[in-house]
């Protein structure tokens, strides 16, 4: 079975799902999965990865549109995988794919600078901010 875990289908591997229009959220904070699925889950389907580690592998199985990382994944942060996800990417070895990095407070805007990710969001989350976000990250 697949560690991917699609919202709202439980049990679903990549192979059960199309691609288009999918996001990639990388947390281990299971609260945090359910507020994005909420905000997001609408249009896009939202897969998920607990750790940072295995992202890079992730967004060749799911193909994902934006890929929103947590700032504080279990065994690789958010800002590693970040500059992981955009040096892949130039290398031609990943697709280059947007990043929306969901902060723990504002003071971690400047990680976020140094992370190379496209935006991001302070939380608690708000739904719409969240949405907006990953709105104008998306491809048209």
């Amino acid at each position: 079975m697949s560690p991917y875990l699609r919202h709202g289908a439980e049990g679903d591997t990549i192979s059960d799902v199309t691609s288009s229009g999918n996001v990639l959220l990388a947390t281990d904070a299971d609260w945090l999965f359910n507020d994005v699925a909420a905000a997001l889950g609408g249009t896009h389907d939202v897969y998920r990865v607990r750790n940072g580690a295995d992202v890079a592998g992730a967004i060749t199985e799911v193909d994902p549109s934006l890929v929103i990382l947590d700032l504080q994944i279990g065994n690789m942060g958010g800002v590693a995988t970040s500059l992981l996800i955009k040096q892949e990417g130039r290398a031609g070895r990943l697709p280059e794919i947007p990043v929306l990095l969901l902060l723990d407070r504002e003071a971690d805007e400047f990680l976020a600078t140094e992370s190379e990710a496209d935006a991001w969001v302070v939380k608690p989350l708000n739904s719409l901010a969240l949405r907006r976000a990953a709105t104008e990250l998306l491809p048209a």
